[in-house]
């Protein structure tokens, strides 16, 4: 893979950052797109999580990926390979220290004596998977969400089937599953109705380059924005 930014590119924190906009909002959900897991330590992530949900009032999700950069994992001191393997396990031990209780935790990868991490998130923090493979699909299934790359609705009809194939294997089809996809061929209200009717629920979107491009200045983005809200969301108000 490469990047698809410049250097110097002025990335923030995405944890201190929903901390911030979550003191400021009062209604606005937050999720990362996406968290690399597996470069980080669980105690580490557990903590920022819950100190975000609990200055949100629940209004966070993980948005975890397994990586594809292997210097990045070797500037952290986490290992590269079997990163998959030892994502699966940090879920499950996040989801125990989010529970404010006493755990204990014996590994293939990780072994916590007796303790306990507060304050604990106020609200369930929903797991949203992101990546296009078969394994991250699975990921996803035993999860709460799916987060795409950029798709056609088209193609986010398969992946959904493909995960839906997954849940029914495990018997989740009864648990509520959120979509979020980026879509390169969504515009317009029908194109939005058309995505929901494949099973999309949430889409990932810069609104102010339906209206010129990438390469906008700060009050080109704003108005992108107020057009957005001005032509786009009432119609979604009205269903």
């Amino acid at each position: 893979g490469s990047r698809r930014w410049k250097p110097f590119t002025p990335w923030v924190d995405p944890w201190v950052t929903i901390g911030a906009l979550g003191a400021v909002t009062e209604r606005l959900r937050f999720f990362t797109n996406i968290y690399v897991l597996p470069m980080r330590d669980p105690f580490t992530v557990a903590k920022a999580i819950a100190t975000a949900s609990a200055l949100t009032g629940g209004r966070v999700a993980l948005g975890a990926g397994m990586g594809w950069c292997e210097e990045e994992f070797d500037l952290l001191g986490e290992p590269f390979r079997r990163r998959g393997r030892r994502a699966d396990e940090m879920l499950d031990l996040l989801a125990r220290l989010w529970t404010g209780e006493w755990v204990e935790h014996s590994g293939e990868f990780y072994e916590v004596p007796r303790l306990e991490m507060n304050p604990a998130p106020p609200a369930p923090v929903p797991i949203y998977v992101g990546g296009m493979s078969e394994p991250a699909l699975r990921r996803a299934a035993r999860h709460d969400g799916w987060i795409s790359d950029l798709i056609s609705t088209d193609a986010a009809a398969g992946y959904r089937q493909s995960i839906e194939d997954e849940r029914e294997r495990l018997g989740r089809t009864d648990v509520e599953f959120t979509m979020v996809c980026s879509l390169d061929d969504a515009w317009t209200i029908d194109d939005y109705r058309r995505a929901e009717d494949v099973g999309v629920t949430d889409v990932l979107t810069m609104p102010w380059l339906f209206h010129g491009g990438f390469k906008q200045d700060l009050r080109g983005k704003l108005d992108g924005l107020h057009r957005f809200a001005d032509e786009i969301l009432p119609a979604f108000a009205e269903d």
